[in-house]
């Protein structure tokens, strides 16, 4: 079943390759959405796809780069925008 969840990962997670680590990982796992850097430090996800593969992104999330450190990820269900490919927004 297709899925679409909205993920934010708090901690040290910007200036340590968290978005090329989750831009890559998600492709790795046939996921499509976007990942960026929020203005108070998180970082937000949309992912869609298979919700096998949704959840080994969440499971990622929780550990991140090897240089970053989440203290909190936060998940909700979101609505299927039919992304191509998985992207870096700025």
């Amino acid at each position: 079943m297709i899925v679409a969840k909205k993920i934010t990962v708090s901690g040290k997670v910007q200036g340590v390759f968290f978005r090329a680590s989750t831009q890559q990982r998600a492709q790795e796992l046939g996921l499509v959405g976007w990942v960026k850097n929020e203005i108070n430090g998180s970082v937000s996800i949309h992912v869609e796809g298979e919700e096998v593969a949704v959840a080994a992104l969440l499971e990622w999330c929780s550990q991140g780069p090897p240089q970053a450190r989440v203290t909190q990820v936060e998940v909700e269900d979101t609505t299927i925008k039919k992304c191509s490919g998985f992207a870096i927004e700025h």
